[in-house]
């Protein structure tokens, strides 16, 4: 089926080829594009090409491999510009600071074109979900400043409680980490990146290891948009990078989405444990529960698109399907279908929905996991499933799936489905007590006693609960967490602002002494912080 999966290159659109290799030697310190002469790092896109003889790999760009020596330059750079929380950039007022990130916006919209043509290019991310991933970044960074807005007004007033005049002011928290996922690198990095800089932290950004050359027309945007040292980007391997920023204490703020074992590692670094606040996205493995009565077209249709949408690769994908065995076989059959229905191919064409894989040796560790569960009694039941060619990988069915086989507890953060049958819903129950993570499941049925049952058994196991409905982060607005090794903190729009600030208290006794002074320092604008006036 795969044979003839990747183009010729004649076959490639006109409007999706890249006609230019990408010579990425620019990166970020102290508003200055640095030019690096050092070694580089091949990006290798995941779409391949057909020679009419074989497949060809296609090496798109080059990134600079920095090192020990350019990331300090840049922490340097962000803590000189925090400057101990008296830089610009923290005691800027936040309407000036908005203006900016507005500025940043405006800028970042006109390069929207060449960052959904390198998405698809970078991480094999369909043209639709590319498309999908710019707009939805652009409207969080919307949404960020109406909260902001929103915040700063609740915080302009003043509370008088047992003699004792006071402001709550949110500020910022001092220099920021930010490393985004690859899958997610444009909408999932800047859900943090955005609030730490708006909120007055100042950072430094490494781009995720797949995923890096759509940074490379947005640089300049962000060394006009932001002033010199507020935003740092660097490029490089982690252990010559991040491990040297974080040996030095100087991190404040460690914002992190990826693995919760690569995020312990970096931890571990920072010598002073207790100063380092933490804002983590880490690994899921997000069951499905199918009840007995579920409705199993809405089942069915959810489950498809929860555990194989850009190729099961998101932390919210649905990565265990639990079924109660009385619909088992109704179900699996209805799930074959709708998979072989999904449409494979390369990220431009319409309505392709299973895409090459930007992981090197992804297809290899599926492999792993397919033949770990054969040998414990699974089954590949759908046609085709886990054919391989190159970096594309066909979703792979897998029942009946038990507790021997790695992929009962292992994240496989691709087209890998287990499916696993059940006969009393506490088996399910004790699942997702013992996982070692809590980001969300679903429930599908239509008991309403039954789904209340569910909800308080496992409400205090995970961070969301989904009825007759895939995973998923959004809306923006709710809160975005989880529980044990799944996240550190929460994400929405409010609750990052909250989480790259802390409330600080302006206070004085009720004396009419005092009540002078305060009202001078407002009347007369003495203070950023200490004021009446808000944003609309």
């Amino acid at each position: 089926m795969l044979k003839n999966i990747f183009p010729l290159v004649a076959e490639i659109p006109t409007e999706w080829q890249l006609n230019d290799f990408i010579e990425q030697r620019a990166y970020l310190v102290n508003g200055e594009l640095r030019i690096w002469d050092g070694p580089m790092n091949e990006v290798v896109s995941p779409v391949s090409t057909n020679t009419g003889n074989s497949i060809e790999k296609n090496i798109i760009g080059t990134t600079p491999l920095l090192t020990q020596k350019e990331s300090l330059e840049a922490l340097d750079a962000a803590v000189a510009a925090y400057s101990n929380g008296t830089g610009e950039w923290p005691t800027m007022s936040i309407a000036k600071r908005i203006a900016h990130v507005e500025q940043f916006l405006v800028e970042m919209k006109k390069q929207r074109s060449t960052v959904v043509k390198l998405l698809m290019w970078e991480i094999g991310k369909n043209l639709p979900d590319s498309e999908k991933e710019f707009d939805r970044t652009c409207i969080y960074i919307e949404d960020t400043i109406k909260g902001l807005k929103n915040l700063d007004r609740r915080n302009s007033k003043f509370e008088n409680e047992e003699g004792v005049i006071a402001q709550v002011r949110r500020v910022p928290l001092g220099v920021a980490l930010c490393m985004g996922p690859y899958n997610y690198p444009l909408n999932e990095t800047f859900t943090t990146l955005i609030p730490a800089l708006i909120m007055g932290n100042t950072v430094v950004f490494k781009p995720a290891k797949y995923g890096v050359l759509f940074i490379k027309p947005l640089l300049s945007v962000f060394q006009n948009c932001f002033p010199k040292g507020v935003i740092n980007i660097i490029y490089g391997k982690g252990r010559e990078t991040v491990g040297a920023l974080m040996e030095t204490g100087k991190i404040d703020v460690f914002a992190f989405i990826g693995t919760n074992k690569g995020a312990s590692d970096i931890k571990k670094l920072h010598p002073k444990p207790n100063r380092l606040r933490s804002v983590l996205g880490l690994d899921a493995k997000n069951p499905a529960i199918v009840l007995p009565d579920a409705d199993l077209e809405t089942a069915v249709s959810e489950c498809v698109a929860g555990s194989l949408s850009y190729n099961g690769q998101r932390c919210t994908a649905l990565k265990i399907i639990f079924v109660q065995e009385q619909v088992v076989d109704s179900f699996i059959k209805k799930f074959t279908e709708g998979v072989a229905k999904l449409k494979c191919g390369m990220p431009w064409e319409k309505d392709v929905k299973i895409t090459p894989l930007p992981e090197p040796g992804k297809t290899d560790y599926l492999k792993e996991l397919v033949n770990n569960a054969k040998q414990f009694g699974a089954s590949v039941i759908n046609e085709n499933g886990g054919e391989v060619n190159d970096t594309f990988f066909y979703p792979a069915v897998l029942y009946p799936v038990n507790a021997q086989m790695r992929l009962y507890t292992e994240e496989q953060f691709g087209p890998v489905v287990p499916i696993v049958s059940y006969k009393n819903i506490e088996e399910v129950i004790d699942y997702v007590v013992q996982s070692n993570f809590g980001q969300q499941l679903s429930i599908f049925g239509t008991n309403p006693k039954l789904i209340g049952h569910l909800i308080d058994e496992l409400a205090n196991q995970v961070g969301r609960i989904n009825i007759n409905a895939q995973c998923q982060r959004g809306p923006d607005t709710y809160p975005f967490n989880g529980r044990k090794d799944s996240a550190e903190g929460t994400l929405s729009v409010d609750d990052a602002l909250r989480a790259f600030s802390i409330r600080m208290l302006i206070s004085t006794k009720d004396t009419v002494a005092n009540k002078n002074i305060v009202q001078t320092i407002v009347r007369e604008h003495q203070s950023n912080y200490l004021r009446l006036d808000y944003i609309f």
